[in-house]
């Protein structure tokens, strides 16, 4: 656990420039409004440490994959969302000196990004020769008008003489991927262009082999305020604009930097590119700073109007779960249905910056609750687009059915790890379950017995296509997977696996039956496959132990060497940084949850007792050193009333990034399991749940706590819920008459 930042309810604020945790602090104060996004790195130049990133919403890039031993079926290519063409940077001068704060005199250093309104701003006093300038920083983008970037720089001359301030703010396609192979360069720049005001660069993609689209990107830049232009520069892969002013002893000057940015994601050829940034340069020029700030602070308050969660008596907490949300929305808000939420969504270029999973399995809920029904249907709509892709990767591996991908940006398979790639195939259940969490959530069957059977049947036939018989056991088996559990590969029989298979098949069978008989038979499916599928799903293996009273993980997991982790020295953890491979994989420990995941999905279908000693043995074995893996714990423990547990779990999930659990996060934040933080209040403290169409609810406050509140969607309804120490509360705000259970009784809520 490290904290470099403040406790603050609604902002997240240092008063230190700490060196050594620079990219942890750039992780930190990322930026984003789901069209573009950015981290925290300075503007202006740093000769230290640090990661500059900014990335544009579904632009992305097919990197060869290059692996020592090539396997049938490997993906061709490992795509990855790639550092888009530098429009932030600024060199700013005194006395024709760079500001350079790994190098120069500093004090009264700030740098806070305030989640309420979506702004960073920094502010520093800087020394350099004869000059002493406070700098401030304003910068966001723009919530309101998605294709813009602002940033407001001010000076300050505090010294006791005369200072030239110089700003020279540059487009510079001079970029890379930190995770390249061989450093390769992403962008060709076609032209530049500069004017007094402004500059313009249109670049693109570079060629590709996989015949995956090439994406073009248009950036023009307007620049004011008190500096005037001194001059312009252009050559083959950048522009520069450059501005000065000479202030006096205690003058203040301003400078203004605004960039428009537009692809080809939603333009069809370079003359109507052109045309859109000509007209959305002109449209944002017409606004005053303070105009679009102003408009950015009403888009965020409209947001935590509705999603905000309040907690009474503990900042920690407050600052944990604002955060997450605050990142969460600045990803992903539904507005563009053709994109989904990468696990670190504008924050880092770890995992590729592809849909993974998690976004069924842990974003869906917390969409579903606090956005409009469309939002979730778009996510389900994205996986239908995507079938093709699903029946291709299913046919790589000489499989029928659909196989959804685990790393994807169009359906195809593009992660390069065997052992995750083809054998983590769980995560075709999730995509199943994200139908049936929407269905019964909303009520909504329309979907499910029209584009989503296609992927039900898709995905059924695929376990029907996987599984095997074993004649010694006369059961259904699945060999060779890794479960949620990846601290475990290749194994046989993986309880969570098999559960999802059968469940998946069930399921599957039961909407056959409210489907048209034009549906079936489009899809040729028959009484005869369907009794298949209910013969699988009968007779499919679920390893139990039944001395012990649990679900076994997979086969041989009891013949390990089972020692809790709590016998691992500190100095060994996390084991992923200080363990071989080889290590992790002969041990028990559980990287996230597994068999908890599986209890947590159908958690009303197992007994009191069967949920109590799974999660007693299963949670001594488990490290967290997934982000995925605490909010589930958490919502287990709630739901048993282990409520210093569960409290300890949300504690880790809600700033799981804030106090850098897993020593990982200067590579970019955890953006799908930040949602783990909203599950673990409502799903476990506040117990909502969903059983045949009517909302259930049986609060607790965490004795760390004096209460909480939030509000949620469900059915055309606007709901809030609070609890505090003596009474819980549901009232209806929008919406007509409601009947909901609240503590085991049944109320109407009007």
């Amino acid at each position: 656990m490290q904290r470099i930042f403040e406790i603050d309810p609604w902002k997240v604020v240092t008063h230190t420039l700490d060196k050594d945790n620079k990219r942890l602090q750039e992780s930190m104060t990322s930026i984003g409004n789901e069209y573009m996004g950015m981290r925290g790195m300075f503007e202006e130049k740093y000769s230290d440490d640090t990661h500059k990133g900014i990335y544009l919403g579904g632009v992305w890039f097919p990197d060869k994959t290059r692996v020592g031993w090539w396997k049938n079926g490997y993906p061709s290519y490992f795509g990855k969302v790639i550092n888009t063409v530098d429009f932030v940077s600024v060199d700013i001068k005194l006395n024709n000196s760079s500001i350079d704060l790994a190098k120069d005199k500093y004090s009264d250093f700030e740098l806070a990004l305030d989640m309420k309104k979506g702004i960073l701003t920094r502010s520093y006093v800087v020394e350099k020769e004869d000059a002493k300038v406070k700098v401030t920083s304003v910068r966001f983008v723009s919530a309101d008008f998605k294709e813009l970037y602002a940033n407001k720089l001010t000076f300050e001359n505090l010294g006791q003489k005369a200072v030239k301030v110089e700003v020279d703010s540059f487009i510079d396609a001079n970029v890379f991927n930190e995770d390249a192979n061989y450093d390769e360069r992403f962008w060709e720049v076609h032209e530049t262009a500069n004017t007094k005001q402004g500059s313009k660069l249109v670049s693109e993609t570079i060629k590709n082999n996989f015949g995956t689209p090439r994406f073009t990107v248009e950036m023009v830049s307007d620049h004011k305020g008190s500096l005037e232009s001194i001059g312009a520069f252009k050559d083959e892969t950048k522009t520069v604009n450059s501005y000065a002013k000479n202030l006096e002893v205690g003058e203040t000057a301003d400078f203004e930097k605004r960039v428009v940015v537009v692809t080809s994601r939603d333009y069809d050829d370079q003359t109507s590119l052109d045309k859109a940034a000509e007209e959305l340069s002109q449209k944002q020029s017409k606004l005053s700073f303070e105009e679009l700030q102003e408009a950015q602070a009403n888009v965020w308050a409209k947001r935590w109007e509705k999603a905000d969660v309040k907690i009474k008596g503990n900042d920690e907490s407050q600052q944990g779960i604002r955060f997450n949300l605050f990142q969460l929305f600045s990803t992903y808000y539904g507005n563009d249905a053709r994109l989904n939420i990468g696990p670190k969504g504008f924050t880092g270029e770890k995992y590729g910056g592809a849909t993974y999973w998690d976004t069924e399995a842990f974003a869906v809920p917390l969409y579903l609750s606090l956005a409009e029904p469309a939002v979730t249907r778009n996510l389900l709509e994205y996986r239908y687009k995507q079938l093709p892709g699903a029946f291709h990767n299913a046919k790589e591996q000489g499989l029928k059915g659909a196989l959804y991908p685990m790393v994807t940006f169009n359906g195809i398979e593009c992660h390069n790890e065997w052992e995750i790639t083809f054998e983590e195939i769980h995560r075709n259940g999730t995509i199943a379950y994200a139908i049936y969490n929407y269905t019964r959530y909303t009520g909504d069957t329309e979907y499910v017995t029209h584009d989503g059977f296609d992927v039900l049947v898709g995905i059924a036939r695929f376990w029907a296509d996987r599984v095997h018989f074993s004649q010694r056991k006369q059961v259904y088996m699945i060999h060779g997977v890794t479960g949620p559990n990846e601290y475990e590969n290749n194994v046989n029989n993986n309880w969570y696996t098999n559960l999802l298979a059968q469940w998946c098949l069930r399921y599957a069978k039961e909407v056959s039956s409210q489907v048209s008989p034009e549906k079936l038979s489009q899809l040729g499916l028959e009484s005869k496959e369907l009794a298949t599928w209910e013969e699988i799903a009968d007779h499919m293996y679920l390893p139990e132990d039944k001395e012990l009273g649990i679900f076994v993980q997979h086969d041989g997991f009891l013949d390990k060497d089972l020692r809790p982790v709590s016998e691992i020295p500190a100095d060994q953890l996390p084991l992923n940084q200080n363990w071989s491979w080889d290590h992790i994989l002969r041990s028990p420990y559980i990287k996230q949850a597994d068999v908890l995941q599986g209890i947590y999905y159908f958690i009303d279908e197992f007994t009191k007792e069967e949920k109590a000693r799974n999660f007693d043995f299963y949670e001594q074995y488990t490290v967290h050193e997934s982000s995925l893996s605490p909010s589930i714990y958490a919502i287990v423990a709630a739901d048993l009333h282990k409520e210093e547990k569960a409290f300890e779990l949300y504690s880790r999930t809600a700033r799981l990034d804030l106090d850098n659990y897993n020593n990982d996060t200067e590579d970019g934040l955890h953006v799908t399991s930040m949602t783990g933080s909203w599950l673990a209040i409502v799903q476990g403290f506040a117990g909502m749940r969903v059983k045949d169409g009517k909302l259930f609810f049986a609060p607790f406050v965490p004795k760390q706590w004096d209460g909480y509140e939030f509000r949620i969607n469900f059915r055309g309804r606007l709901l809030e819920v609070k609890a505090s120490k003596d009474v819980s509360k549901v009232s209806l705000l929008e919406g007509s008459a409601l009947t909901i259970n609240l503590n085991g009784k049944d109320l109407e809520l009007k």
